[in-house]
Formats: C-alpha cells, sequence, structure tokens
C-alpha cells in the first residue's frame, strides 16, 4: 500500500482524492492546503491526517505526493518533493514560465524520482483509442490532425489574469494531445486569436477565440480549434485523418439515448464541463501513476509539460507577431 500526501484540497484536489482513496494499492494518508477549512474538511470525509509541507515532505510514511495545489507553487513543491525522495503526480502545468519549468526539471532529473504531469485526456477512453488505432496503423501514414475544445462558459477574468492566458491554461492540454497522437515534434506554430466572448477577457489581455496550426517534421499538420464558449456543452473532438481512411472521437453526451420521430432526432447536449466528460481518464490516469509507483516511468513526464508549454509560447509569440515561428 503506498500513502499518497495530496497537496491542494481545492476543486481538482477533490476529484483526485476520490481515486486515490478508491483504488485499492493507494491510501490517501494526509491532506495539505494552506486553508484549514478546506484541509480539514478533505481529511474529515477520508477519515486521515493535514499535515503541513514540511511534515508531510519530511514524513518516511510519504512514498508520493500529488501536487493539485495553485499554479504558481507547482516547481517549488516539485523540487522539495524530489530532494526527499517522494514519487511525484502534478497537474498542468510545472510552471507558467519556462525557465522556470527547465530549472525545476533539472532537479528532478539530478534526484532521480519520476514526476508524472497530469495531462489526463491522454487518459480518455476515446482519444486513447484513436491513439491505439493509428499506431496499430489502420489507417496508415498520418496526414492531418483536427482537434475541437471549447468551454461551456468563460472564466472570470481574475482567473484569466492569473493563468497564463488561453494558449497556457487551456490550448496547453491540445498542445499535449496533439504531440501524444502524432507521436512526433512540432517543428513551427501559427496561431490567429480574437476577443469575441466576453469583453472582460480582452481587458486582462487576454483572446477567448483561437485557431492555432502545428506543422510536424514529416509534413503533417494539427488544427487546433479553441474557444471559452460553447452553447450546447462541453465541446471535446478530434478527428485524425491518414492516407487509408480517418479516426474520429466525438462528444460524450450527458445520455445515449436518441428518440427519433418524423421530424428528426433529439439527442442529449455533451456533458457539462471537464469534470463529468474527464471522470474515467482522471481514474485512468492515477492507474498509471500507481504503476509508476510500482517502477514503470511515467508515459507523461516533466518533458512532456516542459514541451507544451513551450508551444504555448510560441503560440503567444506567433500571435503577437502575426507569423509562422520555428519550434
Amino acid at each position: 500500500m503506498f500513502n499518497i500526501a495530496l497537496l491542494g484540497a481545492g476543486r481538482i484536489g477533490q476529484v483526485h482524492a476520490v481515486n486515490i482513496a478508491a483504488h485499492k494499492e493507494t491510501n490517501l494518508y494526509a491532506v495539505v492546503d494552506p486553508n484549514p477549512t478546506n484541509a480539514a474538511t478533505l481529511a474529515e470525509r477520508y477519515h486521515t491526517k493535514v499535515q503541513t509541507v514540511d511534515e508531510a515532505m519530511n514524513d518516511p510514511a510519504v512514498h508520493g505526493v500529488l501536487i493539485a495545489s495553485a499554479t504558481d507553487t507547482h516547481a517549488d513543491l516539485i523540487e522539495l518533493a524530489a530532494r526527499k525522495g517522494k514519487a511525484i503526480f502534478c497537474e498542468k502545468p510545472v510552471h507558467l514560465d519556462i525557465a522556470r519549468v527547465r530549472d525545476c526539471l533539472t532537479v528532478v532529473k539530478q534526484e532521480n524520482v519520476p514526476l508524472f504531469v497530469g495531462f489526463n485526456r491522454r487518459y480518455d477512453p476515446q482519444f486513447r483509442r484513436v491513439k491505439t488505432l493509428a499506431a496499430e496503423g489502420n489507417i496508415g501514414k498520418l496526414e492531418s490532425l483536427l482537434i475541437i475544445s471549447r468551454d461551456p462558459s468563460p472564466p472570470p477574468a481574475d482567473y484569466v489574469r492569473v493563468s497564463g492566458g488561453l494558449f497556457r491554461d487551456m490550448t496547453i492540454h491540445d498542445f499535449d494531445m496533439a504531440c501524444f497522437i502524432m507521436g512526433e515534434e512540432p517543428v513551427s506554430v501559427f496561431a490567429q486569436g480574437s476577443n469575441l466572448v466576453d469583453p472582460a477577457i480582452g481587458a486582462a489581455g487576454d483572446i477567448d477565440t483561437a485557431f492555432v496550426v502545428l506543422k510536424f517534421a514529416s509534413g503533417a499538420m494539427a488544427t487546433i480549434v479553441n474557444s471559452r464558449r460553447s452553447g450546447y456543452g462541453y465541446d471535446q473532438r478530434l478527428e485524425l485523418h491518414g492516407e487509408k481512411g480517418v479516426l474520429t472521437a466525438g462528444n460524450v453526451r450527458e445520455n445515449m439515448v436518441e428518440q427519433w420521430t418524423d421530424e428528426g432526432c433529439l439527442s442529449a447536449k455533451p456533458e457539462y464541463f471537464f469534470l463529468q466528460r474527464y471522470h474515467a481518464a482522471y481514474a485512468a490516469e492515477w492507474q498509471h501513476f500507481v504503476d509508476v509507483l510500482n517502477g514503470r516511468p511515467p508515459a507523461c513526464s516533466g518533458v512532456d509539460g516542459e514541451r507544451a508549454l513551450n508551444l504555448a509560447d510560441k503560440a503567444l509569440a506567433s500571435l503577437a507577431q502575426g507569423r509562422e515561428v520555428a519550434v
């Protein structure tokens, strides 16, 4: 049984707490959060203890940490855990500054501890099936990928100001997914964006609507379509085209019942947001981290986190310069 200290008792920390507690090989050993009420509430729910960061890091009974705290704390906590020999699961991103990410990964490498970065969409059953079928050669040489990702509603402007912006906060998932599905490194980025959804987002210095084109060394391309608004639910789709055919993964709906009449078909809309849509993915990525605890190398490491953030930075540069930018 592996003892896990959960660092962060907010919304995403609560999602991970469910999976840690439910897994037969892991124990939610301690909860750490700067808000004592949040920490106590979550700890009480799972009949576990509250610890400080120092207590958790110095506790020899803690085998691994799950970092689900505020983004600006991630790199510091990763370094602390690495120096104490803990296996590390960190929510994306490692940090919003690429230089800080690289410094952090240097420490992880020096300490020789496993670091898994939680790009949970890799573990979605639909997207994973697309990856598997493509890797098996079912559609031949891969030529183009289309990723559509639209949130149901825009975040508050206060969140936008600290999030790093759309490319670092939202599109970063799609950058990782594009590299994961295509299985190669991008060589250039071209981004276009607008502020169409909420004027407050524009006033905060960000965009809420974007198209990004990634070009890969093979000549294959990926197009990412993002919006902070979708009037019909959480829109999460992809289409992978190859020389022999196409693979598609559609939206997961609130239910799969379809009502057919002479007027046509009525079906449910997509799941509301990421907690519902990616419920299975969060459980599957935790299973992978348990495999990491058992000695398997992380399938999504700090290097993947660095690459996704670098692509976000290149997209920002492309947007500002109005041209394709080399990676």
